[in-house]
């Protein structure tokens, strides 16, 4: 089935003079209806996208210096953590053993 198309006169930009316009067939403004959770799952989902797109990214060189101080930071409380532990572990085993 070919698409009929319509010849609609539409003023060109140079000096005013009409020019034919091959358009398709009007589509009907109307739409399916969607369900409520389905609208709220759009919504959520083109909400996110717009705050995704708000973010300032870090470049590369930022990303690998962020990654190194967040693993010096957790090597420096495990080690802590494991200092207090051992020490605390002594302690309590001169105290209650005896040893």
């Amino acid at each position: 089935m070919a698409r009929s198309k319509a010849i609609r006169w539409a003023k060109g930009k140079s000096a005013g003079k009409p020019r034919a316009v091959l358009s398709g067939p009007k589509k009907s403004s109307a739409k399916l209806p969607l369900p409520g959770w389905l609208k709220a799952v759009g919504g959520y989902l083109a909400g996110s996208w717009q705050e995704v797109k708000q973010v300032r990214w870090p470049n590369r060189r930022a990303t690998w210096s962020l990654t190194v101080a967040v693993l010096l930071f957790t090597a420096f409380w495990a080690a802590v953590i494991l200092s207090v532990d051992l020490l605390s572990q002594l302690f309590l085993n001169k105290l209650i053993l005896k040893q």
